[in-house]
């Protein structure tokens, strides 16, 4: 399997992102993980990547092939994030999946989420919920059973 170029996991809990980014490890899916504790960090990322904004040799900044985000965050939640996000260069966005993960399941936060191109997928993350995602949106990079 080809590994992804990286992840971002954008949520203000720190258990959360220790979680998930254990079962990213296990599943060897990238070498490049970035977890950040609210939207505007990720945000200033993403915007800093899509414009070139930082020293090519860095390993610190990649594109990011899949995004898991948060609803429910400080300084700038989720949807304001995706309302951003929409903004970059849709050159940029090609190749990347966002993924929302959050904890509710109110119907206005689903309705919400189809307005963006953005997946919407029930926290705990799981490797069957990860393996689905990955086959759906980056076929031929699914990763193999745990």
């Amino acid at each position: 399997m080809k590994k992804l170029s990286g992840i971002l996991l954008i949520d203000d809990d720190e258990t959360t992102n220790f979680l998930n980014q254990r079962l990213l490890d296990r599943m060897q899916l990238t070498d490049h993980v970035h977890t950040f504790v609210n939207g505007k960090q990720a945000f200033d990322y993403l915007y800093n990547v899509s414009n070139n904004n930082y020293d090519p040799g860095s390993r610190d900044y990649f594109k990011p092939e899949l995004i898991f985000l948060d609803i429910n965050m400080p300084v700038m939640d989720g949807f304001e994030l995706l309302d951003l996000y929409e903004r970059l260069n849709p050159d940029f966005r090609k190749g990347i999946t966002m993924v929302v993960l959050t904890t509710s399941t109110h119907p206005q936060d689903t309705d919400t989420v189809t307005k963006y191109s953005a997946e919407y997928i029930t926290k705990p993350l799981t490797a069957d919920k990860l393996n689905k995602l990955l086959s759906k949106h980056l076929s031929g990079k699914a990763a193999g059973e745990i």
